[in-house]
């Protein structure tokens, strides 16, 4: 039996909503947090360099964004963020259904008949 297509909401909220991808998006957002600190609160006697971490922890997705200027840039890693989610989302459900699939296997051998 195949299994039902999925309408890309549903995928979106299938590949983001696990712990692999909420841990990630969590990660950026302390970052954007860190960086929004960094830039209000904390004077520095020249340029500071924090908000090129956002970049780095969106890399490479984001990356393809720096060479546009303005808030474009920033979108690059809003969109490198969630690509990124999905990714990691996606090797998460395929390790867990790996993992799920191996047990049930390993289960349905053993009746001792």
């Amino acid at each position: 039996m195949a299994p039902a297509r999925r309408s890309l909401p549903e995928m979106f909220r299938h590949y983001l909503l696990n712990p692999a991808a909420l841990a990630y998006l969590a990660l950026v957002g302390a970052v954007g947090l860190w960086i929004a600190v960094d830039t209000l609160f904390i004077e520095h006697a020249d340029a500071s360099f924090a908000g090129v971490w956002l970049f780095f922890v969106t890399a490479p997705t984001s990356l393809l964004f720096t060479t546009v200027s303005g808030p474009m840039a920033w979108f690059g890693v809003v969109f490198g963020a969630v690509v990124q989610a999905v990714a990691l989302g996606a090797l998460y459900r395929w390790f867990a259904g790996r993992s799920q699939g191996d047990a049930d296997a390993g289960s349905v051998g053993t009746s001792g008949a």
